[in-house]
């Protein structure tokens, strides 16, 4: 494979967060992949997605990274299968008082509702989802 450079999209605005939402809709997660780090106000999650930027549809395998969280609720999951997987269709922003609510929508009336002190999201691509190469 040719040295590729992998992509790194920061929104740290309203109008950004459509960007990221569109290049992960679709994206599935293994339940496993999910983390919430309370004490740092991190919450991660690996997502595997179709490459939408390129006419090819190869499998990009991407974490996102949502910073400044205070609190994280998950409705309708159950980890009880670390090889669960969901599909993430979109990621939607509402003001809330002096904060935000991010809210990560998924397939079969799943979602995530993050609870954020200011916008601070990165989506960052690891590596081609099944190449040998990497």
């Amino acid at each position: 494979m040719d040295k590729q450079f992998l992509k790194k999209i920061t929104c740290q605005s309203p109008e950004d967060l459509p960007y990221i939402s569109a290049l992960v809709s679709e994206g599935k997660i293994k339940s496993g992949e999910l983390k919430y780090l309370p004490k740092n106000k991190i919450f991660l999650l690996l997502v595997e997605r179709i490459n939408k930027e390129k006419k090819e549809s190869k499998k990009i395998k991407s974490i996102i990274k949502f910073a400044y969280i205070i609190s994280a609720k998950l409705k309708n999951f159950k980890f009880s299968n670390k090889e669960e997987i969901f599909e993430l269709l979109a990621i939607d922003l509402l003001k809330k008082d002096q904060n935000y609510e991010i809210v990560l929508l998924f397939s079969n009336n799943r979602f995530i509702t993050l609870n954020a002190e200011v916008i601070d999201i990165e989506l960052t691509d690891q590596m081609i989802a099944n190449d040998k190469d990497n």
